[in-house]
């Protein structure tokens, strides 16, 4: 069995997102040989050293590992701290494991693309972004978590997984900027599609970011960031874009998936929309995470490459301060939005002013709310000449140091 590191560039294969930045995977104790398509996921003892849980003094692993599956790469992480499970996305393919690795349910058959994820501690479910350009179709997919208790569960057939359309993300999507009546479809080399709007990725519960009284004290609001093409020609795309919900109020528009004829029961509008001024990205916000401890959120992208910006791969959002209205910059006419602020953290390029990190975290970014974060790292494995995605949770430390804030921790590290 080969084991290797992922190396796939920040373009797109096969019709799924990737990214440059891999992570070494070498080593034989990691993987032992699981039924079917699986690879048995190294265990907490094996890992490393595990740490104190501070929210009730539970000790999480310094490793948790996903496995290694037939599917596209990991896309994302979330955490089920009182229930002791991390769930993986891995394209198409939703993996629950136990904080020892242990696989104890997926959710397969999706042939859209499911990205980021979150925990909602307050309704016990999981929520992840789910894309289908093809049919111009964007969703949040609504896991039953408690129910996914075997492997193998199928997103269709089931009734473990429901789905709500992102209306505004689809009318951002289709939208027909250049004007001349035809809508160019899934490209970047385009002028369609406002602020670039490739559909969506990152996910994560927090505040309003627009701070309006009681909100803020009450239910966190599901925070939806959009993808963005990059594209160097045009200047309507150097934000980050950022939808909030109040998901209290998505039972009446949860609806079953179903592939061959995609719904559209949504919310007709957001609870807020926000931009973060950042210059462009590849593929926009790949893994959105909120962080109680420091009150910020975490913006983890694929580097852009547009050569005027400094192209950070982490960008970090002041949630201590709320949205102000502004002008929303490099748009075609002029357009005033809810914007938000960048952190007075990590580097700093004088020519735009934009703050941010060259650090991890496109493939999975969970935030402890201690100072601590699961960082995902993603790499391949030939097993029995097939190639496997693999994934795997490594707990790092916010130590705040240029450029890369994240640290792991003592046996974490290989």
């Amino acid at each position: 069995m080969k084991v290797r590191e992922k190396t796939a560039g920040r373009g797109r294969s096969s019709g799924r997102r990737t990214g440059r930045r891999g992570s070494a995977l070498a080593g034989a104790a990691m993987v032992a040989t699981l039924l079917g398509s699986v690879l048995m996921p190294q265990t907490a003892s094996a890992a490393g050293d595990a740490e104190e849980d501070v929210r009730g003094g539970k000790r999480l692993p310094a490793v948790i590992d996903g496995g290694a599956w037939d599917a596209g790469h990991v896309q994302g992480m979330a955490l089920d701290r009182k229930g002791g499970h991390m769930y993986f996305s891995f394209t198409n393919l939703l993996v629950k494991t136990d904080l020892r690795g242990n696989p104890v349910g997926s959710v397969t058959g999706f042939t859209g693309h499911l990205g980021d994820l979150d925990f909602n501690e307050r309704d016990g479910r999981l929520y992840g972004s789910l894309e289908y350009k093809d049919a111009e179709s964007f969703y949040i997919a609504v896991f039953d978590a408690d129910r996914i208790d075997r492997m193998g569960i199928d997103a269709e057939t089931s009734d473990v997984v429901s789905t709500v359309y992102l209306k505004e993300v689809v009318k951002d999507y289709t939208a027909d900027m250049d004007g001349n009546g035809v809508f160019d479809g899934d490209t970047a080399d385009t002028r369609d599609h406002r602020y670039g709007c490739s559909g969506i990725d990152g996910v994560a519960f927090g505040p309003d970011l627009g701070g309006r009284g009681e909100r803020k004290r009450g239910a966190p609001l599901l925070t939806v960031a959009y993808g963005i093409y990059s594209n160097n020609a045009r200047s309507d795309n150097d934000h980050q874009v950022l939808l909030q919900y109040d998901v209290r109020r998505w039972k009446k528009y949860e609806r079953p998936l179903s592939e061959s004829a995609p719904h559209t029961s949504g919310p007709a509008h957001t609870d807020g929309k926000y931009f973060a001024y950042t210059g462009n990205t590849t593929y926009g916000v790949q893994n959105l995470e909120y962080d109680a401890a420091s009150r910020n959120w975490q913006l983890a992208v694929y580097e852009g490459k547009k050569p005027e910006f400094p192209n950070y791969s982490l960008f970090t959002v002041d949630g201590t301060r709320p949205a102000v209205r502004g002008p929303v910059r490099g748009q075609p006419e002029p357009e005033q939005g809810k914007l938000l602020t960048l952190a007075k953290e990590g580097l700093h390029d004088p020519a735009t002013g934009v703050r941010g990190w060259q650090a991890p975290g496109e493939y999975g970014l969970v935030s402890l709310d201690d100072g601590r974060y699961y960082v995902a790292e993603s790499g391949t494995v030939e097993e029995n000449g097939v190639e496997k995605q693999t994934g795997r949770a490594v707990l790092h430390r916010w130590t705040g140091r240029t450029p890369n804030p994240l640290a792991p921790v003592r046996g974490a590290t290989r």
